[in-house]
């Protein structure tokens, strides 16, 4: 006799978000706690503390979002284990942007 499991996926989403030194902490609303590494998201590895901070939660707690790193993230990505996408390219690009922005402000970051 065969059987047919049904497995039931559900969008994993974030209640609560904190960064520490160097992990990106998501408390999910299941109740599990996944932490990854905060070097896997290079924005927010070059981010400071405040910026890292100042995150959003959207699509019912499907996406991360903080406006001051300009950086997106699913939280189905984060629980999957998967790291930034972005290019070397456009790091670079975005890092060079930021460093202008901070001369201009009389930041030293």
């Amino acid at each position: 006799m065969n059987s047919l499991a049904v497995l039931e996926v559900k969008e994993a989403r974030a209640k609560g978000v904190k960064t520490t030194e160097d992990m990106l902490v998501v408390e999910l609303t299941d109740g599990r706690i996944v932490s990854v590494p905060l070097v896997w998201y290079p924005r927010l590895w070059y981010g400071t503390p405040e910026e890292r901070a100042q995150v959003e939660l959207l699509g019912d707690g499907t996406i991360l979002h903080w406006p001051l790193l300009d950086e997106d993230l699913s939280v189905m990505g984060i629980v999957l284990g998967k790291r930034s996408g972005e290019s070397p390219e456009s790091l670079k690009k975005w890092l060079k942007k930021r460093k202008q922005k901070q001369r201009k402000r009389g930041d030293s970051k």
